[in-house]
């Protein structure tokens, strides 16, 4: 049974106005997802998944043919804000994507063995896909025992503005038990905080456990996600900027018992483009990494 990396990609990137998951930021004009599916080939993933937009498909596809579509077998899927259960209609001021729930959901007819989810735009590092695939190798397509790569709070802030991480409590035996998504992250001189929802600002440690949507999942989960989705809509079909995320189902999952997530040490920095100014850090980051030797100057020869 081989390991799939499904790729999400179809993210608006509102507050980086653009495009950002086909973004230049490697040497020879290298994308950020060219290095996911470079460390995912290393570590064993046999099968790429991209989940995009049909409006970005002819971009997206020309690109992802001419870097690496020769080195590993590639499908696509499309996220379509009009796949929705039976019942249920699109409001007319919907344009969000529905989220990363959603977006995984897309896969499930075409995705049959245990498989990786990443988003496009964020570099994981090599690391995080070894310790990933060695878990992968391990577990039936039929298992709810799912994974989750978990970074240092600290490795993962933008110096440009806050951020949301699905800051994570794990157990003893390094198994999640639950996710709660903190919003407006930020840097300070003093440490670190997030803004409460009640008002004021809570301090963090800085060495927090989160989530960057880095999983490690089967096709079980596909079943768990459709039954989840409708209860979804019905509290939140009518809110425009609603999404119904990957985390929140995982978390539920667990706290019902219906699946356990290994936490997954990683000791790699994440690089991500969050705003426009993320991507001097990005740029930096990697070609630190090609002088290392991590990677070669040309991904493919």
């Amino acid at each position: 049974m081989g390991m799939t990396l499904v790729v999400l990609a179809a993210g608006i990137g509102s507050r980086y106005g653009g495009l950002k998951q086909i973004e230049a930021v490697g040497p020879h004009g290298a994308i950020v997802i060219e290095y996911s599916v470079y460390d995912a080939i290393r570590a064993g993933f046999d099968r790429v998944v991209c989940v995009i937009r049909r409006d970005i498909e002819a971009d997206f596809r020309s690109l992802v043919a001419a870097r690496f579509e020769k080195h590993i077998p590639v499908d696509y899927v499309f996220q379509d804000l009009n796949d929705l259960p039976s019942g249920f209609s699109l409001a007319a001021d919907r344009v969000k994507p529905w989220g990363t729930g959603h977006a995984v959901m897309a896969c499930r007819n075409h995705v049959k063995s245990p498989f990786a989810v990443i988003n496009a735009d964020d570099f994981y590092g090599r690391r995080s896909y070894e310790v990933l695939g060695q878990f992968l190798k391990g577990v039936s397509p039929d298992s709810g025992n799912y994974s989750m790569v978990g970074f240092t709070l600290r490795n993962t802030l933008s110096e440009h503005g806050h951020v949301a991480r699905g800051v994570c409590e794990v157990d003893g035996q390094g198994l999640l038990k639950r996710v709660q998504e903190r919003t407006n992250i930020e840097r300070t001189e003093t440490g670190v905080r997030y803004a409460a929802a009640q008002g004021g600002w809570v301090s963090l440690t800085g060495d927090e456990v989160v989530s960057m949507n880095m999983w490690g999942l089967t096709p079980s989960l596909f079943g768990h996600l459709e039954s989840e989705f409708p209860l979804f809509l019905q509290k939140n079909a009518a809110n425009p900027k609603s999404e119904f995320f990957l985390p929140t189902v995982v978390d539920g999952l667990v706290g019902a018992g219906k699946a356990s997530v290994k936490v997954l040490s990683t000791p790699e920095h994440w690089f991500g483009v969050t705003y426009p100014q993320d991507k001097s850090v990005v740029v930096e980051g990697l070609r630190h990494l090609v002088e290392k030797g991590v990677y070669p100057e040309k991904l493919w020869g």
